[in-house]
């Protein structure tokens, strides 16, 4: 038996079963990541040890009511494990011990995950290609040139290069569905709120989420089944219960309506991407959906009202981090001032320095209405675009990003260009809404392409059928194509 033949969800069956214990999926996930991940650098931190104890006992324990039931699961390095190093990819948190689970690790455990280490990312999820991290380049398992797309870059190499099935990622301005895109593998970011953040390092509280990223859309199916639901230690988490998403999956589309807006089929899209986002367009309507022209006018503002917001966000989130309470301090003998100056100078890498002093200037005196508030209103008129929109249509369809993964080192030197790789996502976040990338080809360098669905809030059911109905009908990469096959 090889296990990577399998998705989580055959996988958690065998388990259950007592087909295979957890320790043999552990041993032969380990193996995998050893063999592979001196290449790709996905992993921060590999607890071999502490993952083999625990799939030890699990061994004679499995509950068959649990859904994960010992499958392996991959961490992003700002998801809070009580007792290891959580360290957003930063020299400042470098050894820093977090005293407490995310609600979202203690939900995994709880119902028997085992996880395998922390994934690298940009400092502080501030990137689109996890080139940002103070610790390592992460390269995309297609072609170890090219970057695997940010922040969740080392999560989705992971998933990407088969080194596990299933990864949680978090999502501020497409940081899940863009590295999904750029490495071949499905990435849902769910509403706003249906995911607790107790526990997620801040970036951008009013845009930040954690999602899945997975090989197929059943096995995200699969995690958002255990990760979502009310958290009374988060004040925006949702009211609601727990669901089971894999229920959802019929694969049945026929007379759903789906919006193509104007605005993301413009200049600035990659050719071979579009044409392949129109010929999955083709083939979801051959499969009985409805298309539907639509337009959302706001889109163009989406990116400056963004890094305006999301800029803001950080500068007081990432206050917080003084060489004081924890995290790195310089040890130079100096006063206070300096030793804050100096901590942070030292602490804080280029990209997050940047985004600090752009989030410190539009919220000081004389710029806060010019800027922020004006970023406000933005961002309102984009979430009645989407409200106008869903009046007429139940999805949403674009591509996930203008183009496939650019070499290392690329745009590292041109922020802006960087910033426009996310120009297909933003809006999502903006609006609080729902949104999965699902791979939908390869261009003409065999780099995986993703095509994005954006739902109403709260239409997680129907956007992964929508997902599950294009992978199972239209495009699905064979497991044989990936690295550890």
């Amino acid at each position: 038996m090889n296990i990577k033949d399998y998705s989580a969800f055959e996988l958690s069956k065998l388990i259950r079963e007592k087909k295979i214990k957890p320790t043999e999926v552990m041993l032969d996930t380990i193996k995998g990541i050893n063999k592979v991940d001196g290449d790709i650098k996905a992993f921060l931190r590999l607890e071999e040890e502490k993952a083999f104890h625990d799939a030890g006992k699990l061994d004679n324990s499995i509950d068959e009511s649990k859904l994960l039931c010992g499958v392996p699961v991959a961490n992003k390095d700002n998801i809070l494990i009580k007792g290891r190093v959580s360290s957003c990819s930063s020299r400042i948190l470098e050894n820093f011990n977090s005293i407490y689970n995310a609600h979202v690790i203690d939900c995994v455990l709880n119902d028997q995950g085992l996880f395998v280490g922390n994934t690298n990312m940009d400092e502080f999820a501030m990137g689109s290609s996890t080139e940002t991290s103070y610790y390592q380049k992460t390269s995309n398992p297609w072609d170890k040139e090219r970057v695997p797309g940010g922040s969740s870059g080392g999560s989705a190499a992971a998933v990407g290069a088969g080194e596990v099935l299933l990864a949680l990622g978090s999502d501020t301005g497409g940081s899940i569905r863009q590295p999904a895109s750029f490495c071949g593998v499905v990435g849902l970011k769910p509403t706003y709120g249906l995911v607790s953040r107790y526990g997620l390092v801040a970036f951008a509280s009013s845009l930040d989420q954690i999602g899945t990223i997975s090989q197929d859309v059943k096995d995200s199916a699969l995690l958002l089944s255990v990760i979502a639901g009310h958290d009374k230690k988060d004040s925006t988490s949702f009211p609601c219960g727990k669901r089971n998403y894999v229920d959802s999956l019929t694969g049945d589309i026929k007379g759903l309506k789906i919006g193509i807006p104007k605005e993301y089929f413009r200049e600035g899209i990659n050719k071979e991407v579009k044409e392949n986002i129109e010929k999955g367009i083709n083939s979801l309507e051959g499969l009985g959906a409805e298309m539907i022209p639509v337009s959302l006018p706001h889109t163009q503002y989406a990116v400056a009202a963004y890094y305006v917001l999301a800029t803001a966000e950080a500068s007081s989130n990432l206050a917080r981090y003084d060489g004081v309470k924890y995290g790195f301090r310089d040890q130079k003998d100096n006063d206070l001032i300096d030793m804050y100056i100096e901590s942070r100078t030292k602490g804080f890498g280029t990209e997050v320095k940047r985004r600090i002093l752009l989030g410190t200037f539009v919220l000081s005196s004389g710029y806060y209405d010019a800027y922020y508030k004006k970023a406000q209103k933005v961002r309102t008129l984009i979430l009645q675009d989407f409200n106008e929109v869903f009046k007429k249509v139940d999805i949403v369809l674009t591509p996930t990003s203008p183009t496939t993964a650019f070499k290392i080192g690329e745009k590292a030197t041109n922020p802006l260009e960087m910033y426009l790789s996310d120009i297909c996502t933003i809006s999502v976040n903006l609006a609080g809404l729902p949104a999965i990338s699902v791979p939908s080809g390869f261009d003409k360098d065999k780099m995986p392409i993703g095509l994005q669905l954006i739902g109403p809030a709260f239409s997680e059911e129907s956007l992964l059928n929508t997902a599950y109905t294009f992978e199972q009908g239209v495009f699905k990469i064979d497991k044989k194509e990936r690295i550890l096959s």
